[in-house]
């Protein structure tokens, strides 16, 4: 019997970015740090390509509709990061994603959380976040169970964002690149 070609997972298209960035201010006292963005907007032509549409067939691969995928977690996914540029400039890319929602050309989700959920999210899954209260010395640690209480409150925030109407990704969105090419 031959081997078996390995099973490429059918990409899933209403799947969401996650990712922090350095605050900004909207309005006093409104400190943006993450944004959520959905994964077609990748394909935007202001999008540095082709990293952007390669960054969204790994995002899309086998996820679950509706999942909010941190870049932290295709950074784990991605050996720790040592793949990377096989895929793409992650940085640059976030950063063309962050222009982008912020010029409104394309819709995103944009949250200031606080210091240990933005940790947590830019952790890796299987990361602990430690922290030692200054006044007591006391330590506590975050683990993998907090990292997804804060994708499921990310997530309420998402679905009240999206009431009557997904979050739109863009125009002139490029066509997703073809996994096997991409490999």
């Amino acid at each position: 019997m031959p081997p078996s070609e390995p099973v490429q997972a059918v990409p899933t298209l209403d799947v969401y970015l996650l990712f922090a960035h350095e605050p900004y201010y909207p309005a006093p006292a409104q400190e943006i740090n993450t944004t959520v963005a959905a994964a077609g907007s990748l394909l935007h032509p202001r999008i540095r390509q082709p990293d952007g549409a390669r960054i969204h067939d790994r995002l899309t691969r086998g996820r679950r509709p509706g999942e909010i995928v941190p870049l932290s977690t295709l950074t784990h996914e991605l050996d720790g990061g040592a793949r990377w540029p096989e895929v793409g400039n992650w940085e640059r890319v976030t950063e063309d994603l962050l222009q982008l929602s912020r010029d409104h050309d394309c819709d995103a989700l944009n949250l200031g959380l606080p210091e240990i959920a933005r940790a947590l999210v830019c952790a890796g899954p299987c990361s602990e976040v430690r922290v030692v209260d200054p006044t007591t010395g006391t330590h506590r640690a975050y683990g993998p169970a907090d990292r997804i209480a804060v994708l499921i409150e990310v997530g309420r925030h998402l679905a009240r964002a999206e009431a009557g109407s997904p979050l739109w990704p863009g125009d002139g969105l490029l066509p997703p690149v073809n996994s096997a090419d991409a490999s």
